[in-house]
């Protein structure tokens, strides 16, 4: 294959023929969009039901046509079929609709060029924006090209300072919005979704929803690192977050993890790839795990195994005794009590296996899939009834490490013990330093439940730094790791990038057609045991 940015002579040719170039740019335009919405279509339901293509030499059905942009032909490569309908036509091109390769047969290989690879990318981001509900104006997006400093603009810059990206700015409290601000200050310096918003994935210019949480993250990024040092008060935010959660309204004190997760729930529904099959939006990118709880029966063994969905861990802070003790006062004893069997109430279970009711078992959580990026919160808050007069905060310090490794946590780390299903298919079976974490933002709570505040330390370019609201002070890991943090946020050191991989949603709708299949098979061969047993029974 023809490497770099040079064409071969008779594509150039070609697409510098004003028909035959407009006959190539259309089809491979329209095989390559048509590949793509096969691949990330989320509506099954609605799609027209099209049998797929078969080879027009051998008849075979393809998975992966090439297709003649000068006719209608599709061809397999099986023999070079395609290869040979272009020499007995006489045509002179052949894509691959999977990838976009282009076939060219007076060369007899695949070649780049250029302006067809911009083709196969817009051709590519058009299919996935009109297959989610990521809503774009019909205007299109304005090409990039590099700036290039005219001579007049080169004389102008001499001399000048350039101005740094900020990324360190302070929030102003609206009345008693310290909750928001703590929060946002974390989203800024999530690598992932700072990552994701200023490669502007979410434009909130050309984004046609109402009331849209994303746009206002986009929003917040853009003012964060502008040349602004002022203080920037995020009114517009506040607003449209309480639009979307009327629980949020007010200028009453709120929590912080309760924002939390409910900025994570409309980040998630106006957001590129939401879908409700299984997302792959930002949000769930970057913060969703999953939690696997075993029952296991203790008169005969059999173990239950159930798997939920988690965007954070809520820790306790009481032993057994319901007391915290100075030893139990770590991230990790939290968590070791987090994944601990613990007994069930007889009335609680009914064995599958032995049907038998009120009698023991005991229940452990495990994480089975972990996320980029865990969120941790520490229930420093007690609701004893529905007094909030009887509410009361638990003020003891808890120790957290700058980086933590979460294999013991793991449902596969568990394997061995054997609480785990032996048949469960176990997520991350990789090498151990695909579990370590590192710490970059903590939240804090100072003061009683009534009468608090929140302010909340982040990590930027390895420098620590203590935000309280609109003031922005240096500060050191080890400040960081001695406060009373309320919510800690850990990056994996060690991302997961997979180039070409099939959407999540395609995947769960691919297993679901795969176990209805299964369900069908079972159900026939429990048919025909059925119709043998009738059958024996009238000899």
């Amino acid at each position: 294959m023809a490497n770099g940015t040079s064409t071969c002579p008779h594509i150039s040719y070609a697409l510098n023929d004003k028909n035959l170039g407009d006959v190539i740019r259309k089809k491979y335009t329209s095989v390559v969009s048509w590949s793509a919405y096969r691949s990330n279509v989320l509506r099954p339901t609605k799609r027209r039901k099209i049998a797929a293509p078969t080879c027009g030499t051998c008849s075979a059905p393809l998975s992966r046509p090439i297709a003649c942009l000068q006719c209608p032909y599709t061809g397999c490569w099986n023999d070079r079929h395609a290869a040979i309908h272009l020499r007995d036509t006489g045509h002179s091109f052949c894509a691959d609709t999977k990838t976009g390769y282009l076939f060219c047969a007076g060369c007899d290989d695949f070649i780049y060029d250029v302006k067809l690879d911009e083709l196969h990318l817009a051709a590519i981001v058009s299919a996935e924006e009109k297959q989610t509900k990521f809503r774009v104006s019909k205007k299109p997006r304005e090409t990039y090209k590099p700036w290039v400093p005219s001579p007049r603009e080169s004389t102008a810059l001499e001399g000048a300072e350039p101005i740094p990206c900020q990324g360190r700015r302070g929030l102003l409290n609206l009345g008693q919005t310290c909750f928001l601000n703590v929060v946002l200050q974390c989203f800024i310096h999530n690598p992932l979704l700072r990552n994701y918003f200023l490669s502007d994935k979410h434009n909130c210019k050309q984004c046609k929803i109402e009331n849209c949480t994303s746009c206002e993250m986009d929003k917040l990024f853009t003012e964060i690192y502008s040349d602004d040092t002022t203080p920037y008060g995020p009114i517009t935010f506040l607003a449209t977050t309480w639009k979307a959660s009327a629980e949020l309204s007010g200028y009453a004190q709120q929590d912080a993890h309760e924002f939390f997760m409910s900025t994570l729930n409309q980040i998630h529904q106006t957001s590129r790839g939401s879908t409700n099959i299984s997302c792959n939006c930002i949000i769930h990118s970057t913060f969703d795990g999953q939690l696997q709880s075993d029952v296991k029966c203790e008169r005969c063994g059999n173990v239950t195994t159930t798997v939920d969905p988690m965007l954070d861990v809520s820790l306790e802070l009481k032993g057994k005794g319901g007391e915290v003790a100075s030893a139990e006062n770590t991230l990790g004893a939290c968590l070791r009590r987090f994944t601990q069997p613990e007994k069930l109430n007889p009335k609680e279970y009914s064995c599958g296996k032995c049907g038998k009711a009120a009698h023991e078992a005991s229940k452990r959580l495990s994480i089975r899939k972990l996320p980029p990026v865990l969120s941790f919160q520490f229930k420093r808050f007690e609701h004893k009834t529905n007094d909030k007069s009887a509410a009361r905060k638990i003020d003891a310090a808890i120790r957290f490490p700058a980086s933590i490794n979460m294999a013991p946590y793991t449902t596969l780390a568990m394997k061995d013990s054997g609480v785990a299903h032996n048949g469960a298919n176990l997520a991350y079976p990789g090498p151990e330093s695909m579990y370590e974490y590192d710490l970059f933002a903590v939240i804090n709570h100072e003061g009683q439940i009534d009468n608090g505040h929140y302010t909340n330390f982040a990590r930027f370019q390895d420098e620590w730094y203590r935000f309280d609201d609109d003031k922005v002070t240096a500060s050191s890991l080890g400040a960081c790791l001695n406060s009373a943090a309320y919510m800690c946020f850990y990056v994996k050191r060690h991302l997961d990038y997979k180039p070409n991989m099939t959407p999540s949603y395609v995947l769960a709708r691919e297993n679901e057609a795969l176990r209805e299949k299964e369900l069908e098979k079972e159900k026939e061969a429990a048919r025909m045991r059925e119709l043998e047993d009738d059958l024996l029974s009238t000899l």
